[in-house]
């Protein structure tokens, strides 16, 4: 299996699958590229698809040093340049949306399209969870914090498959470290230079990361468009798949 090198020697593992335009798919916080493992097969089919995981998940290399989601922008320019593509669309959910961000910002030659889906600009600009919802993914009892992100991703119709509910491998210090990179997040002032196509996707229903940041990132990237999927929760691309799917390939289609 591949793996690049990131600027400072970490190694990164990815996976290319299918056959089209390259399409470059960005998890999450704390999860690997399983994350996209329900739906992988409604993009092989069109795009020639590139999951990855990030530094401190997966197969890749977890060095005790800060993460930024600029770092991990950077890390995604690199798988890139390995599996030598030069341009790709690029679609980037919750944590994974806002490495989209600084890619599209700060690597626009490297950007076909942009997907950014249930994601924040960060910063004192974004609307933030609420105490609440921080209050019960910070139980002590796992269980009950687990139940509460269930929750949280999905809603109470779903019976899977839960993806997306993090890498049980990653060691401690790793979730801390993307918990930081993802916290500290700002690309306020970054968005307005984004000049790709950009659709903008979000749940209505999503208050682990508030739809209400949606219609912010919209009006701040020139041109974008928003698709609110009625119902959804923070999961929506797994739950909501067969709405979401065909509005991303449509959109990268186009």
């Amino acid at each position: 299996m591949p793996h690049a090198r990131a600027s400072d020697g970490t190694a990164l593992f990815y996976s290319v699958e299918g056959s089209g335009p390259p399409l470059l798919l960005i998890a999450g916080q704390s999860n690997s590229s399983r994350w996209w493992r329900q739906v992988l097969p409604d993009f092989t089919s069109a795009f020639t698809t590139i999951t990855m995981d990030n530094r401190g998940t997966g197969s890749s290399d977890k060095p005790d040093l800060p993460y930024s989601t600029r770092l991990f922008a950077s890390d995604c320019v690199a798988v890139l340049d390995d599996a030598g593509i030069a341009e790709a669309f690029v679609y980037g959910t919750s944590m994974g949306g806002r490495i989209a961000q600084w890619i599209a910002a700060s690597h626009p030659d490297r950007v076909a399209k942009l997907v950014l889906g249930c994601t924040s600009p960060g910063g004192p600009h974004a609307v933030e969870r609420s105490p609440e919802v921080r209050k019960s993914l910070a139980q002590v009892d796992q269980m009950k914090a687990r139940k509460a992100l269930v929750d949280l991703m999905y809603t109470p119709a779903y019976r899977g498959p839960f993806n997306t509910l993090g890498d049980p491998e990653m060691p401690p210090y790793a979730r801390k470290l993307h918990l930081l990179a993802s916290g500290e997040h700002d690309a306020w002032d970054a968005l307005p230079s984004i000049k790709c196509p950009t659709l903008v996707v979000h749940g209505t229903d999503d208050i682990f990361n508030p739809t209400a940041n949606a219609p912010l990132i919209t009006e701040r990237i020139p041109d974008a468009r928003m698709e609110l999927i009625e119902g959804a929760r923070h999961g929506y691309f797994e739950e909501f798949r067969s709405v979401a799917s065909p509005l991303v390939v449509d959109f990268l289609s186009s």
